[in-house]
């Protein structure tokens, strides 16, 4: 996808993609910093960051920007859900599959042209949810 956009896939951003699909983590950029360093050790935070943001623009890997939290990255660019832990902001992914084209309903219904969607699920993590129930 890079090629569409004229960018080349430098030694940088082939090693951030390769560290990150390699974990279901959905990491922030701190800690795709960190497991890139044990690769590129002398890899500055900025070009992790600029990196990110290049192979989130062009497709490679998504953006997940949930409310107020933090900015986490998904190595699999395809469409697919998340369930975020409200305590902890541990994302995982969502193993649904989607029935509904939530796309076609929208532009049968409204006056928008949907291009897209982003829908996160929101609860307790197992570790989580131990943690708040009385002793």
């Amino acid at each position: 996808m890079l090629k569409k956009t004229n960018l080349r896939m430098t030694r940088q951003r082939k090693i951030i993609l390769e560290e990150l699909r390699k974990v279901n983590i959905h990491p922030s950029a701190d800690e795709v910093y960190d497991m890139v360093r044990k690769r590129l050790p002398r890899i500055s935070l900025g070009t992790v960051y600029r990196n990110l943001e290049i192979l989130s623009k062009s497709g490679e890997i998504q953006k997940l920007e949930p409310g107020c939290t933090l900015k986490r990255f998904d190595g699999n660019p395809h469409e697919h859900y998340h369930i975020r832990c409200i305590q902890c902001d541990r994302v995982v992914d969502a193993h649904i599959v989607n029935e509904i084209s939530f796309e076609d309903l929208l532009n049968e219904t409204s006056d928008f042209k949907i291009i897209g969607h982003k829908l996160e699920f929101i609860g307790l993590c197992s570790e989580c949810d131990v943690d708040s129930s009385p002793a």
